[in-house]
């Protein structure tokens, strides 16, 4: 381990890691205030080589603005020559150190894999593969959320790419054997393809490790590992080319989740998902099928074409900024063939090439971009027509016969809906006549009893794992297909709302003291308790 170095307006704090080529180092920035990471190259590594890595690592997380990819503050040379990367502080655990000490449930899963599909779209948009994608490259933040790290091996995708790991013939002179060795060689998530002597990866290939890493988080277990047997260096080879992925042995995974994972890491490229955002879209699939809400996709546009002819200084979009757009998946309006069927809206996503790409549910479709200024302004989803009321111009009645008629009508009406409600008479008197007036009292049991009820607590108090508080409620008048959805509300924890089809939910990570409170819905037939149970414990 290498001393941290002197830098000017940070403190250091402590040692968060060490590698064979860096060490990374908890500081505190004094402006801003923050907490940092701090990268260093070891000094003893310190090569033109290993230099002009460690600043193309730089230089590529730097192009990669993304909710869940790490960000880089600044880089420069220590006064001692060391280079250095200040990077976000991400406080939680990586996803290696998460799956060895519990696997991740299913819904945890499939949204850090369409988060994580967000970002290695991103990756790819800018013509990046990542190339050693794997769960300790996955750091999370305070709210949980990962964050995709560790660029160093990454290549721009029309460069002649070196190999990621090793050959097999590599690894049998060298006697690399052991399981230990294959783990920090990232072979446990690698595609077959990256054994070949002249190695050609491609986005396919990240989308297999992507996938790959899915398996492990769910398994606790690398795909190809078998318990019990040997789990070396040439027999996880072996297993990889011959895609002999091990059985999951959970019963709470359900199989169309296993055949999109099995999909993504097929042996012939041919046979995955084209892209990252397929491979997203299809895990939203699974969601939508598991009736939880379907995880955002964040896709930027990372082009913004010239118009054709410069408009002019006043004109209202003179001034456009372009950000990341989140893809939320949409349910078809009813009625539908089927829930999964036209997931995504098409919205327009610039590629590396300069084009927009529109995202459609099933199919990528590439057009030219428009130079005209609606195409320039900021995406939007696309507004749901909702026709209004015909309203007649009023008009001045030209007798009090028509009053007389039209207070009839009204009574009509009120004695044709007299089942949903009491009527109570008055007398009006307008233009001179006197008619009966009806006011409509709803019945307001009638109308409860058709809504979606609120669920009841049972009990909140500390849950079965250390540091955990858990809720647990009843659901008046349920129903066998009802399901819940809850979300933490005291600004301590993810607020996103999670779905569940048990009566219960458990906030783990809690510190002692703290009060955690949390709002549960009943979800039935796509809708939700108008009013939530809102509880908190202590």
């Amino acid at each position: 381990m290498s001393d941290p170095p002197a830098l000017k307006g940070f403190t250091f704090s402590k040692v968060l890691g060490s590698g064979g080529f860096s060490d990374v180092f908890l500081y505190d920035q004094q402006l801003p205030k923050r907490r940092v990471a701090v990268k260093v190259l070891l000094s003893e590594g310190v090569t033109p080589a290993s230099r002009a890595a460690f600043i193309a690592e730089a230089n590529v997380m730097a192009q990669l603005s993304h909710p869940y990819i790490v960000k880089i503050y600044h880089a420069d040379v220590s006064d001692d020559g060391r280079p250095y990367l200040i990077m976000e502080y991400c406080s939680g655990q990586n996803l290696s150190d998460q799956y060895k000490r519990q696997p991740l449930s299913v819904v945890e899963a499939l949204r850090t894999g369409v988060r994580l599909s967000g970002a290695v779209a991103t990756a790819h948009a800018a013509g990046i593969l990542h190339r050693d994608i794997k769960p300790a490259n996955v750091l999370t933040n305070d709210y949980g959320w990962p964050a995709l790290t560790d660029f160093g091996i990454s290549s721009a995708l029309e460069e002649d790419l070196p190999s990621m790991t090793t050959t097999r013939a590599a690894l049998a002179e060298s006697g690399a054997t052991t399981g230990s060795q294959s783990v920090g060689m990232s072979i446990p998530w690698s595609p077959p393809e990256m054994f070949d002597d002249d190695p050609k990866p491609d986005v396919r290939s990240d989308v297999f490790s992507l996938a790959a890493t899915i398996y492990t988080l769910l398994a606790g277990r690398t795909p190809f590992e078998i318990s019990g047997r040997s789990n070396q260096t040439l027999d996880l080879i072996s297993r990889i080319e011959r895609g002999a992925i091990t059985p999951m042995q959970r019963q709470d995974v359900p199989s169309s989740l296993l055949a999109v994972l099995r999909k993504g890491m097929a042996t012939n490229r041919e046979q995955r998902f084209a892209s990252a955002l397929d491979f997203a879209r299809a895990l939203q699939r699974v969601e939508l099928e598991l009736s939880y809400a379907p995880t955002p996709i964040d896709v930027p546009n990372l082009v913004v074409p010239e118009p054709e002819e410069r408009v002019d200084d006043n004109h209202a979009d003179a001034t456009r900024a372009r950000g990341v757009t989140s893809i939320v998946a949409q349910p078809q309006p009813q009625p539908v063939a089927s829930p999964a069927a036209n997931l995504i809206e098409s919205h327009p996503v610039a590629s590396s090439t300069g084009t927009a790409v529109s995202v459609a549910a099933e199919q990528t479709v590439v057009r030219s971009a428009a130079p005209s200024p609606a195409e320039q302004t900021v995406i939007r989803t696309k507004p749901v027509s909702v026709p209004e009321a015909h309203v007649e111009p009023r008009r001045k009645p030209r007798s009090g016969v028509i009053v007389g008629m039209a207070a009839g009508v009204v009574l009509a009406v009120v004695a044709a809906i007299i089942g949903i409600g009491s009527v109570t008479r008055t007398t009006a008197n307008v233009g001179g006549v006197s008619f009966a007036q009806a006011t409509v009292v709803p019945d307001l049991g009638a109308v409860i009893s058709s809504t979606v009820p609120t669920p009841v607590l049972v009990s909140a108090g500390a849950g079965v794992e250390a540091n955990s508080v858990q809720f647990v409620w009843s659901d008046p008048r349920g129903k066998s297909t009802d399901t819940y959805v809850w979300q933490r509300t005291d600004g301590a924890g993810d607020p996103q709302k999670i779905p569940t089809d048990k009566p219960s939910a458990t906030v783990t990570a809690v510190d002692a003291g703290t009060k955690v409170c949390v709002d549960v819905y009943v979800l039935r037939g796509g809708e939700l308790s108008p009013e939530p149970l809102k509880t908190c414990y202590p």
